[in-house]
């Protein structure tokens, strides 16, 4: 019996456009993985292409905000945590680039759209970093947003996503265990370390409920992509998730999370909260946001000063292939 290539039986036994169509959406169906040499429609190919590549570059631009503390880190441990999880955010776009390569797309191409701005990438990280504690409000909220986002994708329907979320998930949960126990140091410090920790969390709280996207009703892409299962949940269901489960943490800490309306439903058994202001959130991704510019700047530079690696990686392996070729002739 012949199969697919993601081991399925086809749905029959021709080979055009409504049989190929019938068989991919018998896949789906099946929630069994869609693999790269499997036939997919144009329209899933693009968005997949546009989730993958907004995540890789949400990745390396995520570096910058954190970077910028690895040489004010108030010890050598606190110095080689921040470290390794800068390290982390850059393995973690490898990843994603390498994803998306597999749907017949090249990253240099990527990194052009990002620089070009025809594509984005996390509002989050066009915010500042002001202070030590921001550090650990980014770990709490930001990777734990990230957690809610991403631990659902392990199960997304295209196989080559699926299997690199799994290890960026269980990165990420270090990161938000690393962020948290900062928080809780820093909590039963000083007055002053308190202070900072409430202001930083202050700043952070809405643009991370805005990580999660517009409410349902305005989100474009949502929808299809839940219908093809390259995501699992809607916006606003991931929202609500992270709320439920950052509210204990905040008490547990002893800080106040910055919203008045926030208060648990005992009818839904879960919590209210107030609406993020979506309106900032579309500013922020059309580049108003208060980093914007200085994100992308210091992204086209990196690129532009890394030229010479890439060049010279590139005649290396140019250089690797002719040896082997001259040594197969041989």
């Amino acid at each position: 019996m012949t199969t697919t290539e993601s081991g399925a039986p086809p749905a029959s036994g021709g080979t055009g456009p409504a049989d190929l169509q019938e068989r991919f959406e018998a896949t789906i169906a099946r929630d069994q993985r869609v693999e790269p040499r499997d036939w997919m429609p144009d329209g899933y190919r693009r968005t997949l292409i546009r989730q993958i590549a907004q995540h890789a570059h949400s990745e390396i631009i995520g570096m910058q905000p954190e970077a910028a503390w690895i040489t004010r880190a108030p010890s050598l441990r606190r110095k080689a945590i921040l470290l390794a999880k800068v390290q982390d955010e850059a393995g973690h776009g490898l990843y994603l680039y390498s994803a998306a390569e597999t749907l017949g797309v090249d990253r240099a191409e990527l990194n052009d759209r990002l620089l070009e701005g025809r594509q984005k990438y996390s509002s989050i990280f066009n915010y500042p970093t002001l202070t030590f504690a921001d550090v650990g409000v980014i770990g709490w909220f930001v990777d734990g947003a990230a957690i809610c986002n991403q631990v659902p994708l392990c199960r997304s329907s295209y196989g080559p996503y699926a299997r690199a979320m799994v290890r960026v998930c269980k990165e990420e949960s270090f990161h938000q265990r690393q962020g948290y126990e900062l928080l809780r140091t820093m909590t039963r410090g000083t007055k002053a370390q308190r202070e900072m920790v409430q202001d930083a969390v202050n700043r952070w709280w809405w643009p991370s409920l805005m990580m999660f996207g517009p409410p349902d009703e305005n989100s474009p892409n949502s929808a299809q992509s839940m219908a093809w299962k390259i995501k699992r949940h809607s916006n606003d269901e991931l929202r609500q998730r992270f709320v439920d489960m950052t509210v204990p943490q905040a008490e547990a800490l002893g800080v106040t999370l910055p919203d008045p309306e926030l208060r648990w439903n005992e009818e839904r058994g879960r919590y209210d909260f107030g609406t993020p202001d979506f309106d900032e959130l579309v500013r922020v991704i059309k580049g108003e946001g208060p980093c914007n510019a200085e994100r992308m700047e210091r992204r086209r530079t990196a690129h532009e000063e890394g030229a010479w690696v890439r060049e010279a990686a590139a005649a290396h392996a140019a250089k690797q292939a002719s040896r082997s070729k001259r040594g197969m002739a041989a």
